[in-house]
């Protein structure tokens, strides 16, 4: 059995496939090595050498390439990790965002019909970002609304938390596909949905078997230290081992759902190996699993758990924001326990001096 792994020499990737290694699939990864992840040299990462894995360097954004990689390859499986992630970045590289995320995409379902080389199943990392502010419950009514998203007016004011219609305090909806709709409010969570939407759009005529995964906020080591666009929890971890006060925005209350490497590739890896359904594939609207810790606290907690491991680790709270940014973001992974036999097994606080250990190394 071959999986195809785009961008798959990335921090996911790295968890991923010594996972798929160890059961004796075949792996074949294609990335473009970029710079911003990968530093300037682009040099290939050990761990593809290490687990025997056929590695092309190019764009999934680029035909050639996809005809390159389909000529002697037949994947059983395709992992789509191959992704621009930076939020803010997405406001001022809409372009570059959509070329990866959408045109991408597209590309590389042309390629896989072009070259006859239809795998049985395909699995998307998508996005938590996808739910935008997400749903809310007012206290006091139970109306349930979906959020606008938070502009410079009302954040000036430190209004923190959206308001119901009916002007009442609210309590988050957690994520759930099943029950929550996706309403991005950024250029790269839309980029996101579309990538879902084309693939299940996709999947369901070619009669593919689609799986689609909502990350949370992935972490842990092997994220790239000196991308600037990386997680906040490695931001935040620079910063400490730099001696730097930490400040924890919007009065320390953003609410996240912090969900490890190891678990996220787990996750994948089960959903690799699993039994391809003997229904046709087509027949099911794609499979959208919500993938997070199984936890939720503020990013001052957080924070205040990652000083801890600092000797002289500070934590400040402050007023200060940032536009695009939703209040609060976190996972019901009932689905995914029930289907997919998720168990999420890395506590933050170990995954937090995990994290701490691996940044120090790279500035070293």
């Amino acid at each position: 059995m071959t999986v195809l792994i785009s961008g798959g020499a990335g921090f996911i990737g790295s968890r991923l496939i010594p996972l798929l290694s160890r059961v004796g699939l075949a792996v074949v990864v294609l990335d473009n090595l970029h710079p911003q992840v990968h530093g300037p040299s682009q040099s290939v990462p050990r761990f593809l050498a290490d687990h025997d894995v056929s590695f092309h360097l190019g764009d999934v954004a680029d035909p050639s390439v996809w005809n390159r990689v389909l000529a002697d390859v037949t994947p059983s499986v395709v992992v789509h990790l191959a992704a621009e992630t930076g939020t803010g970045q997405s406001l001022r590289e809409a372009a570059r965002h959509a070329e990866v995320n959408v045109t991408g995409t597209a590309v590389m379902l042309d390629a896989l019909v072009r070259a006859e080389r239809l795998p049985k199943r395909v699995v998307l990392t998508s996005s938590r970002a996808v739910y935008g502010e997400g749903a809310w419950i007012e206290r006091e009514t139970g109306a349930r609304f979906y959020a606008r998203p938070r502009g410079p007016k009302q954040l000036r004011t430190e209004q923190w938390d959206p308001i119901g219609p009916n002007g009442e305090p609210a309590d988050f909806v957690p994520h759930a596909a099943a029950e929550v709709e996706a309403r991005p409010t950024n250029v790269y969570a839309a980029t996101k949905l579309a990538q879902e939407n084309i693939l299940g759009a996709w999947a369901t005529a070619i009669d593919v078997e689609l799986m689609v995964l909502r990350l949370q906020n992935v972490y842990g080591a092997g994220q790239a230290v000196g991308n600037p666009y990386t997680g906040v929890l490695t931001f935040l971890a620079r910063q400490l081992l730099a001696g730097e006060v930490l400040s924890i925005f919007e009065g320390g209350g953003i609410v996240r759902d912090f969900v490890h490497v190891s678990d996220t590739a787990r996750v994948i890896a089960r959903c690799v190996e699993a039994p391809i359904d003997s229904a046709g594939a087509g027949d099911r609207y794609p499979r959208t699993f919500d993938i997070g810790s199984g936890a939720h606290g503020t990013l001052e907690e957080y924070a205040r758990v990652l000083a801890s491991n600092v000797s002289g680790g500070e934590v400040r709270i402050t007023a200060d924001y940032r536009l695009g940014d939703v209040r609060a973001a976190y996972a019901d992974i009932s689905a995914a326990e029930a289907e997919l036999g998720y168990a999420p097994k890395v506590s933050f606080e170990e995954g937090a001096v995990e994290l701490l250990g691996w940044v120090a190394s790279e500035i070293r």
